[in-house]
């Protein structure tokens, strides 16, 4: 029993760890200006700030980024050549 459980340790350990893997790029979905208005979605009780999407038929959020502080926003606003956003909540 105790090579069997030493096996699987030893198997276990082989495979990468998440926590030492390489960042991946972040993709972006795309944005239709015709039919999605860029919006900040933004709590009133936390104060946090979600960057994306809003569908002007549907009214449906589709939520991009955590905006965190001001370089988050304008990297969201730079991929998207966006001058500027406006605030639901």
């Amino acid at each position: 029993m105790v090579e069997k459980s030493t096996t699987l340790f030893r198997e276990q350990r082989k495979e990468p760890s998440m926590l030492f893997q390489k960042k991946t790029a972040i993709s972006f979905p795309s944005y239709d200006p015709e039919h999605q208005q860029a919006v900040l979605k933004c709590s009133i009780c936390t104060g946090e700030q979600v960057a994306g999407f809003l569908d002007r038929q549907t009214g449906h959020f589709t939520d991009v980024m955590l905006i965190r502080n001001e370089k988050d926003l304008e990297t969201f606003q730079k991929h998207y050549k966006l001058s500027g956003i406006s605030k639901i909540y």
